[in-house]
């Protein structure tokens, strides 16, 4: 069998056992150690048998054991860089690579090349963070998580991807109280506590990552109430949240900062996804 043929056969059982089909291309590069497009060079070639065993041990704890891929392949793929999750931490979701662009591109607005300190608040797998020090060599990053756990995967990666991140350990603000940022970054739990979740999510993805209280606000509430005194004259507060929170968002920012310029911007689906907040002189 071809591995076009396989691919589609494969992709044909994943939909009949409403899984992802996508699922199948990232097993297949998880297995064959080959990038997407040295893959689809390989399409009307033989599949070779080891391949397949491989494959179909993967492949099945996916279909019947209601296990995320990423888990079982032990990575997922975050702003173009392999982060290694496990039940620890949360999968990095498309939206927050919308995040770090966002963040990417304000920094080259308001800054421009000035070297500024920033923090990834509840960092989890430390991708935020680790991305934006990547790709941004001029910002100076804390990543802070309240899992000694999540830690331990976040300092692999920061290791594996030659980043230069610091992490420490403690609820929400607490270990940052003696630090002061131009860019504070977070993508908090925020799921309220009793909306219905994907078994394949609540089951698998540490529970602690994902429920914010009985709105989906508490630690954004947290966070703004709390963090004046961590943030430089001018600064930047960028927020993932939930689709469905804009008025939450903005009447939250100016609870806390008033005088504060509020920013909520879409993501490439066209919901409400992110919030940013302008603290200080800045020039539009």
């Amino acid at each position: 069998m071809t591995y076009q043929k396989f691919i589609k056969s494969m992709q044909d059982k994943a939909y009949e056992n409403g899984k992802e089909e996508s699922a199948v291309i990232l097993i297949l590069e998880a297995v064959t150690k080959l990038e997407t497009n040295f893959l689809y060079m390989k399409m009307n070639e033989e599949i070779e048998e080891d391949i397949v065993n491989k494959f179909n041990d993967i492949f099945n704890k996916y279909l019947f054991d209601n296990k995320p891929v990423q888990y079982l392949i032990g990575y997922s793929t975050f702003y173009g860089y392999d982060f290694m999750v496990n039940e620890n931490v949360l999968i990095p979701r498309f939206e927050t690579e919308e995040l770090v662009e966002n963040v990417l591109y304000r920094y080259d607005k308001h800054f421009k090349g000035k070297k500024v300190d920033v923090c990834d608040l509840a960092c989890g797998s430390g991708c935020i963070g680790i991305a934006l020090s990547l790709e941004e060599p001029n910002m100076n990053v804390i990543a802070s998580d309240i899992s000694n756990e999540a830690l331990d995967v976040a300092k692999y990666n920061n290791e594996k991807l030659n980043a230069n991140v610091k992490f420490l350990q403690g609820d929400m603000l607490e270990p940052l109280k003696s630090f002061k940022f131009d860019i504070f970054v977070s993508n908090p739990p925020y799921i309220p506590n009793d909306e219905l979740v994907d078994p394949l999510v609540k089951d698998n993805e540490p529970n602690i990552a994902l429920f914010g209280g009985s709105d989906g606000m508490k630690f954004y509430d947290i966070i703004l109430k709390g963090v004046k005194p961590m943030l430089k004259d001018k600064a930047i507060i960028a927020f993932e949240h939930g689709y469905d929170k804009k008025a939450e968002m903005i009447s939250l920012a100016n609870k806390y900062f008033p005088n504060s310029k509020v920013e909520v911007l879409k993501d490439l689906e066209g919901k409400d996804r992110m919030t940013f907040i302008y603290v200080g002189d800045f020039k539009w």
